[in-house]
């Protein structure tokens, strides 16, 4: 996987009424297949009664796992449309579901379109979209009087700290986005005169927003 990707933060809803048509739009974030499946299933036993229930997701690094379903609607009108939103807003590891209950009044291949794709958008952005991150847990072991200038500077630059362990020195687990690393590793060798001790535990993707964490 890169070291950053978009995609949505958490499960999103929403719904919009489209000459009479109600339209509800679901997204969800996804690891697998069988997840996008699975949710699928989840928001059609959910509304058995609605009209159509149309999807798509994307999925894998390349995007290379990309799936529709017009679910009855005209071919071209609903499935891809919804495939384009994912696609044009560069997203992976989602899948969307926009539910139809036709309200009598027919739309037209163009307005069915256009139905579906505020319907995959209103989904998606009650998700958050978001750029998820590729971060680093390390841990910084320091002895307790350097504890003081550590913790001001983690806090002066809003790192993420995840842990402190009190032995006989002070161990300080910290998430560090991948592109901060050597920098980090730098700054915490000067502040404690090289007597600071930094390891690397592993990593993990965190969801950012306009540079922020979102929690």
């Amino acid at each position: 996987m890169d070291n950053i990707y978009r995609t949505i933060h958490r499960y999103g809803e929403d719904e919009i009424i489209i000459n009479k048509s109600r339209f509800i739009g679901y997204a969800m974030p996804i690891e697998s297949e069988d997840e996008a499946i699975d949710f699928i299933e989840k928001i059609k036993t959910k509304h058995r009664d609605a009209t159509h229930n149309v999807y798509a997701y994307v999925l894998g690094e390349d995007s290379n796992v990309q799936r529709f379903s017009d679910d009855g609607e005209p071919s071209g009108t609903a499935g891809i449309p919804t495939l384009e939103v994912i696609k044009k807003e560069d997203l992976r590891n989602v899948v969307v579901v926009v539910t139809r209950y036709f309200g009598g009044i027919k739309l037209g291949a163009g307005g069915l379109i256009r139905a579906y794709t505020k319907g995959a958008k209103i989904g998606l952005e009650a998700g958050v979209i978001v750029e998820n991150t590729l971060h680093y847990r390390l841990k910084v072991r320091i002895d307790y009087t350097l504890y003081g200038i550590i913790e001001n500077y983690l806090m002066t630059k809003d790192y993420l700290i995840d842990d402190i362990v009190y032995d006989d020195a002070v161990n300080i687990y910290v998430y560090i986005n991948f592109s901060e690393v050597d920098y980090f590793k730098k700054t915490i060798t000067d502040l404690t005169s090289g007597n600071g001790i930094i390891e690397y535990i592993d990593q993990e993707y965190i969801s950012m927003k306009n540079g922020k964490r979102i929690k």
